[in-house]
């Protein structure tokens, strides 16, 4: 993290931490490279494929169509 934010130079953080500057530059270009997916993980949202989503979907308006009509008898209520 200090490589990257450039407040020290590659040869003092090597010498600070007791390793060679070429493993600091390693790392901080294998952290460049790989910035988006450091991040990525079971959290979150995941990607829907669109063919399932349809289906999905209509799963859900089924089920709230269920439960609707299942208020509506249990509530004495006459909706069209």
């Amino acid at each position: 993290m200090e490589a990257l934010g450039g407040m020290k130079t590659i040869n003092q953080i090597a010498q600070e931490h007791d390793v060679h500057p070429m493993q600091v530059r390693q790392w901080k270009r294998d952290i460049q490279d790989q910035a988006k997916t450091l991040f990525e993980g079971k959290r979150g949202p995941k990607p829907v494929s669109p063919a399932s989503s349809p289906d999905r979907l209509y799963g859900e308006i089924g089920r709230l169509k269920m439960e609707l009509d299942w208020l509506k008898k249990k509530s004495g209520i006459s909706l069209p």
